[in-house]
């Protein structure tokens, strides 16, 4: 039977969750995620839990903080002035903004914190900081 390898294309469906259960993101439902490992478009956790998987197995694997999005980094907050947010924005804890860089490219933040005259804005992924878990099937090997 054949197995994942490195740069194979597969086809899984997956569950993902917090330590304590809480569900965050699932393919169920919906197609299975079709992707070509070694190219970086996944966590290295993700990656590494789907080698020498066997088509139709499953199992739960646990992506330490390290192979997953890392640890929460301080200088991913950055402090700014309420009058630079748009005036219809009335921020929020937790509210997801974006935010376009010089270059073009469009940066997803979250409002960490509100004062009277500042919001700090976090940079950090939403799961940063966090052991993930997964529930795995691998559907097909291309």
């Amino acid at each position: 039977m054949s197995t994942v390898k490195q740069n194979d294309t597969v086809q899984v469906h997956y569950t993902g969750k917090l330590t304590n259960g809480q569900v965050f993101d699932s393919s169920e439902g919906r197609d299975p995620l079709e992707i070509q490992l070694g190219q970086g478009m996944l966590i290295p956790g993700f990656e590494e839990g789907l080698l020498d998987m066997g088509v139709s197995e499953k199992k739960t694997i646990t992506i330490p903080v390290d192979k997953a999005y890392g640890e929460v980094q301080d200088n991913l907050f950055q402090t700014i002035n309420r009058s630079e947010l748009p005036g219809e924005i009335e921020p929020e804890v937790g509210m997801g903004l974006v935010a376009r860089n010089p270059d073009g490219r469009e940066q997803q933040l979250r409002i960490a914190k509100v004062e009277a005259d500042t919001v700090t804005l976090d940079a950090n992924h939403p799961l940063a900081g966090q052991d993930l878990v997964f529930d795995l099937e691998l559907v097909a090997i291309k």
